[in-house]
């Protein structure tokens, strides 16, 4: 067992934009920094409103599990801060379209402002994918 958690980087997310890490695992566990709708080739903000943004923002975090082992099917809790509540019923309908089977546990709060003028911001705590034939 390490005590030491492992620094998770992807190409596929944009850069951490400021002292932090994209991800960190420890053993099994996978937790993500918050993610906005930046792209990651360009690392500007995306066009378009709550459900834009909350698609980039996925496929972002898509991009950070699978660098540590992982995926969306793997998230055990997400925590989603909104610039606006009003925005839920856009947002919810997009998370249907990444979470299908089985949605991990998840907090929605309305928060004052998100870097950068977002509108949604998510973070994700997941297990990494279990060994083929392994019955984790």
């Amino acid at each position: 067992m390490s005590t030491i958690p492992e620094v998770i980087s992807t190409a596929g997310a944009p850069a951490a934009i400021g002292p932090y890490s994209q991800a960190l695992a420890w053993e099994n566990l996978i937790f993500t920094a918050g993610q906005i709708p930046l792209d990651p080739r360009s690392a500007e903000m995306v066009t378009g409103g709550p459900a834009e943004q909350t698609r980039r923002v996925l496929d972002n975090l898509r991009a950070v599990l699978e660098a540590a082992g992982s995926s969306l099917g793997h998230v055990l809790k997400a925590t989603v801060f909104v610039t606006d509540l009003a925005h839920f019923a856009e947002i919810n309908a997009v998370w249907g379209e990444y979470f299908i089977h089985h949605p991990p546990a998840r907090s929605t709060v309305q928060v004052a402002a998100l870097p950068r003028g977002a509108l949604v911001e998510v973070d994700l705590v997941a297990v990494r994918n279990p060994a083929p034939g392994s019955n984790k």
